[in-house]
């Protein structure tokens, strides 16, 4: 690609983000007494310390999504729904470190899940050496053991990462074997962190526009 001059690119992406901004503004509520237990799981994405409360990628932004997502996972154990929590856990080897600064290493406090989800308990655990759990081994097995399965409600962080990534594999991996899926996302339950040029809010509109191009629901949030 050609880099655009910066001036009038930043005029024309700042009305395409405007337009973004005003059709995430009317989305849907999503009830979740209408999803069915049996072929519904809730995917909770890298809640753990590490990116919550501490160490170098911890962030406020995300630590604001641990209340709401522990409420979360207590509704979907009420209503029979499976729920799957992924968790960031490296060795000092794992090839995402030469990307990112060490953390969440395994046995750490950064790798253990926030205490709030611990306190509900009620899902399974699986550890995530990438920033794409979908496709982590455990995950494969049980997803191949789980067929019914087909349905993923995801919450968690990062909306530009770890979120978009599961997300838009799933509906890519469903697709491309023409079975039906649905993978959802309330808005108000996924974020990211800011820093330097990573600016959280356009990143997270930016993803947000991308999962919903590759056929992602999107909604304001979860209903009873």
């Amino acid at each position: 690609m050609i880099l655009p001059h910066n001036n009038d690119w930043v005029r024309g992406a700042g009305a395409a983000l405007s337009d973004m901004l005003d059709g995430f503004r009317n989305l849907p509520f999503l009830s979740l007494s209408l999803l069915e237990p049996s072929s519904t799981a809730l995917i909770l994405v890298d809640l753990v310390n590490g990116f919550a409360k501490e160490g170098p990628l911890a962030s406020p932004r995300i630590g604001s999504l641990v209340g709401a997502s522990a409420e979360l996972l207590r509704r979907c154990r009420q209503r029979g729904i499976t729920c799957i929590a992924f968790a960031d856990t490296h060795t000092p080897d794992s090839l995402e470190l030469q990307s990112y600064p060490s953390h969440c290493l395994r046995g750490s406090e950064e790798s253990a899940l926030c205490a709030e989800l611990e306190a509900v308990g009620g899902y399974l655990r699986i550890d995530k050496d990438s920033t794409n759990g979908f496709v982590e081994p455990a995950f494969e097995r049980w997803r191949d053991e789980h067929p019914a399965i087909c349905n993923y409600l995801v919450v968690g962080d990062c909306t530009d990462i770890c979120v978009s990534q599961f997300t838009l594999t799933a509906k890519a991996y469903y697709n491309s074997r023409g079975l039906p899926s649905r993978v959802m996302v309330p808005v108000t339950m996924v974020d990211t962190f800011d820093g330097g040029t990573h600016h959280a809010d356009l990143l997270n509109v930016v993803s947000l526009y991308m999962m919903q191009g590759g056929g992602v629901e999107l909604y304001q949030s979860i209903l009873e």
